[in-house]
């Protein structure tokens, strides 16, 4: 993987081992039916609250069609937090939040349940080439999303990931 036509508004840039692994797990949800491919798909599992994390190419021509994702990444919640879907996670935070106000003595139980929502980790890879070839298809990919699945064998590994990801953030 060469780095030389990597944008540099493309932040957080994986390192070539963390991009292997990233690859390596992209590749893995193809199998297990938890990927959707492109900029417009991985749009719609953030609307929806369904995406673990997204992975990025830094090579995109022109880089700005893939950075509204951050964006998004970052202003939506997991639906993980709550068993019965996002609409329902959103009402149930939103009617805690507001008797929050009304009533100071519950703002604390509002506090913790802010803290069980965060955002979606995002990454960005160095190869749209490869990141296409990790999808399972034959044409570039400058976008991609693992889609969480509670039963899914990959769980522990998507965490490790979304662990690492993060930590290229701080």
């Amino acid at each position: 993987m060469t780095v030389e036509a990597v944008n540099p508004k493309a932040y957080p840039l994986a390192d070539s081992q963390l991009a292997i692994t990233i690859l390596d797990l992209v590749q893995q949800a193809t199998n297990y039916k938890q990927l959707k491919k492109g900029a417009n798909e991985a749009t719609k599992t953030l609307n929806r609250g369904i995406s673990e994390f997204v992975v990025m190419a830094a090579d995109a021509e022109p880089l700005e069609i893939l950075l509204h994702l951050p964006l998004l990444a970052e202003d939506k919640v997991l639906t993980s937090s709550y068993p019965y879907g996002s609409q329902l996670s959103l009402l149930v935070f939103s009617l805690v939040y507001l008797i929050c106000k009304v009533y100071e003595s519950l703002c604390r139980i509002c506090w913790l349940l802010d803290s069980t929502f965060e955002n979606v980790p995002y990454v960005f890879v160095p190869s749209k080439q490869a990141l296409g070839r990790a999808c399972g298809v034959t044409r570039p990919v400058i976008a991609c999303s693992v889609t969480s699945n509670e039963a899914s064998q990959l769980k522990s590994q998507i965490q490790q990931l979304k662990d690492a990801i993060e930590k290229l953030l701080i």
